[in-house]
């Protein structure tokens, strides 16, 4: 079973820059694939996921937040950036190398940010400047809490 982690950056970043910022090393930079627009790397064995990466408009999100709440997002333009893993290298690989690519996005990059799990899980808000992190039983079960400060 796979499990999708999709980071969105509001407004209209150039998908190579976010795609170079996803790269632990540059060999790992996500290229262009098959469909115009869409950059991808399979990094299975080396970070416990794929990643791709593209552009949109008119986007609608919905979360769940910490006490169940929903939080609705509509960003114009946006930016995906969507790792995927199987079951089996999330708290080895997957995750912990997700993680780190994330702080990577978004100490390089200033929009407003949201991460969310298989569309359903928000776990980390960047609005206006400011980090918030949501569900910290996930970061503290993962050990995560240091990666990304807010």
């Amino acid at each position: 079973m796979a499990v999708d982690f999709r980071l969105v950056l509001a407004g209209d970043p150039p998908v190579g820059e976010v795609a170079a910022l996803t790269a632990a090393e540059p060999a790992e930079t996500p290229q262009p694939a098959f469909k115009p627009g869409l950059l991808t790397a399979r990094l299975y064995d080396q970070r416990g996921y794929a990643v791709a990466v593209r552009s949109g408009n008119h986007g609608y999100y919905e979360f769940e937040t910490d006490d169940a709440a929903r939080w609705e997002w509509e960003p114009d333009t946006y930016v995906n950036v969507t790792f995927s893993m199987r079951a089996d290298d999330l708290a080895e690989k997957g995750v912990p190398n997700m993680v780190a690519a994330v702080g990577r996005v978004l100490t390089g990059r200033a929009e407003d940010a949201a991460l969310i799990q298989d569309g359903n899980y928000l776990y980390l808000t960047r609005i206006d400047g400011v980090i918030r992190k949501h569900h910290p039983s996930w970061w503290n079960h993962y050990h995560l809490d240091h990666l990304i400060t807010g």
